[in-house]
């Protein structure tokens, strides 16, 4: 057994974890409808007009907004249908004073009018419509290009695209676009007591949860995971492994990052490139290492299931939208009571898995090793290191999962 030896803060490891992970630079064209939480890697100037032509905003009756002038409830204006528009129909009619044309909302206003009545506004006696309220020129018409102009810049290098981005895309007809490529994630199991699932298991052993796990935090922070074998506790296997990742951009290995003997990790990443820092202050996930080799990061995360869970969501997730070039991920919080005391270690930056149930946070951590201390928990709370105590009934800021 070796101790650690020294442990560093948890913002400090924070701040060390975010300038070891620099945005991935490769780039490659995808699908629109595939571009979805994808970063842009250039910019989008528009190429023509939204809406590309003078089109209805409202359902009603297209007219000249001079021959509405005056209107009122006991003094209304009347005018003629001529005709009527929907919304995709193309139509050569053109108003003139005295006239109109009943439109659909978004079909293309007539040559000759200026302005839309809302049909709420009209009352219709066969070919005649009564106007009620007077409308100012322009009014219910969504002018070409006061959405979007032609060569405009509309969206900008490093946004992250969302449904409306998508649709700003889409309204320029655009079939794809070009984004920044996800981050590969090299995950690795490590230890001779991990059996993979669908194998029996000897005794001694447990299935190998972490890799997926970790997978799935991968996945949901825009990387590509990656999933390789499970890697026995030698040195030599765990050199080998790693310089084969490493065709990936960040290596994450779940065991092996503390202190016992076949705990080699450290002295692996060491000789392949350089250690950051190896131990946190934080409870669980202390045994947490993190390195750099041929400038890719290097995560070391501890074996028991709920240390690695946590630090894979407060260090492994960042990193990878760090190198995705994704915003830096900002939880949810609610407050609640909590439901009990707890007893926390001066020191340490504790993470408190915690269930939600009529406004009060109820503890669910176990220990380390009981994956139910996060199955069954919607969030956490942060204990700072200078409490160690936080009283039944205090409010707790929860930061759901």
């Amino acid at each position: 057994m070796r101790p650690f030896k020294k442990l560093i803060s948890f913002d400090e490891a924070q701040r060390i974890a975010f300038s070891a992970a620099r945005g991935i630079d490769r780039v490659e064209i995808v699908d629109v409808q595939n571009a979805s939480m994808r970063v842009l890697s250039s910019e989008i100037k528009a190429t023509m007009d939204v809406p590309p032509f003078d089109r209805a905003a409202m359902d009603g009756f297209a007219v000249l907004a001079s021959d509405t002038f005056g209107a009122g409830l006991f003094d209304f204006k009347v005018v003629k249908i001529i005709g009527s528009i929907h919304a995709g129909e193309v139509s050569d009619i053109e108003i003139s004073s005295g006239h109109c044309v009943e439109i659909a909302t978004g079909a293309k206003i007539p040559k000759g009018a200026d302005a839309v009545v809302i049909v709420e506004e009209t009352e219709r006696e066969n070919e005649d419509v009564k106007i009620f309220k007077p409308v100012y020129p322009q009014a219910n018409v969504s002018i070409k290009g006061s959405d979007i102009s032609k060569g405009k810049n509309v969206l900008q290098e490093g946004e992250s695209l969302n449904p409306s981005k998508i649709g700003v895309l889409t309204s320029l007809g655009l079939e794809s676009v070009e984004v920044y490529q996800k981050p590969k994630v090299a995950i690795i199991p490590t230890g001779n007591e991990v059996a993979e699932i669908g194998k029996e298991l000897k005794e001694g052993q447990v299935y190998n949860s972490n890799s997926y796990a970790l997978a799935c935090i991968a996945f949901e922070n825009g990387g590509i995971p990656v999933r390789m074998d499970i890697v026995e506790d030698t040195r030599s296997a765990l050199e080998s492994v790693i310089k084969k990742a490493l065709s990936n951009d960040f290596v994450v290995l779940s065991g092996g990052s503390s202190v016992g003997e076949r705990d080699v990790l450290v002295d692996v990443v060491e000789s392949l490139g350089k250690v950051l820092f190896h131990g946190v202050q934080v409870k669980p996930g202390k045994p947490l290492l993190l390195g750099e080799v041929e400038g890719k990061p290097v995560l070391g995360t501890p074996g028991y299931p709920t240390a690695c869970l946590i630090d894979g969501y407060v260090f492994m997730a960042p990193i990878v939208r760090q190198l995705a070039r994704l915003p830096k991920i900002e939880r949810q919080k609610v407050s609640a009571k909590l439901s009990r005391r707890v007893v926390s270690t001066l020191g340490r930056q504790q993470f408190l898995t915690v269930k939600l149930k009529d406004n009060e946070a109820i503890p669910v951590f176990k220990e380390s090793g009981a994956i139910t201390s996060m199955a069954e928990a919607d969030g956490y709370i942060e204990i700072p290191s200078n409490v160690d105590l936080v009283e039944k009934g205090d409010t707790v800021e929860v930061l759901l999962f």
